[in-house]
């Protein structure tokens, strides 16, 4: 029987269950039932059910769920163990906040070298890394066979850079640039952030919610 294929919704909620997870075992709480952890997390118990389905099911009717196990499974599901290679690709001030405050190894994943095609950055230290200049980034992917990139970009030159980074073995970015890639490769995983999006939902929410008192 074919492998059934999860939902991209499922998928994005995975990381909020091992982020909330973790929290409640930071609590020292050991169990907790679906209705439970729905109630803290702003969801249903049938959706709670449901996604974990999607997975095998983890706990047991009527028992709940053991909070560090479950974390673990999802965990595994996520592959924060893992440690995937990854680079960063523009190292001005949203580059270098990403690098700096965004812990990479609690998500599966380990920086491995920092790129700026600004001189004055070149041999900066940053998350422990020195800055390197965009010459020798072939070589570096020959070398250490990083898996993903991280674009902190102007939008003009990322699906140039994408293509190049492409040919050196990368297979998943994290594209900042405001640019949304186009990939013709269903292997190749890219997800496009865009930070002023969120803000304008949020915005638009705001209006709505005003309008309505009116």
């Amino acid at each position: 029987m074919a492998k059934q294929a999860i939902s991209t919704p499922v998928i994005r909620r995975l990381p909020r269950y091992y982020r909330f997870l973790g929290e409640l075992e930071a609590e020292q709480m050991e169990r907790i039932s679906s209705k439970e952890l729905a109630q803290r997390m702003g969801l249903s118990a049938s959706q709670i059910r449901q996604d974990f389905n999607c997975f095998g099911g983890f706990g047991q009717q009527g028992y709940g769920y053991n909070i560090s196990e479950l974390r673990e499974k999802i965990g595994n599901i996520l592959g924060v163990n893992e440690k995937t290679g990854v680079i960063l690709i523009g190292a001005g001030n949203l580059g270098k906040a990403v690098a700096t405050h965004l812990d990479f190894r609690k998500r599966g994943c380990r920086l491995v070298g920092i790129f700026d095609r600004n001189e004055e950055l070149h041999g900066v230290v940053t998350a422990g890394l020195t800055i390197q200049p965009m010459h020798r980034l072939a070589d570096f992917c020959r070398q250490y066979q990083p898996e993903v990139a991280v674009l902190c970009i102007p939008k003009g030159a990322a699906q140039e850079l994408a293509d190049q980074l492409l040919a050196l073995g990368i297979r998943g970015f994290w594209n900042f640039s405001h640019f949304d890639l186009r990939i013709n490769n269903p292997h190749i995983i890219v997800e496009n952030v865009h930070l002023g999006d969120s803000l304008m939902t949020l915005a638009y929410c705001m209006h709505s919610t005003e309008k309505e008192k009116k």
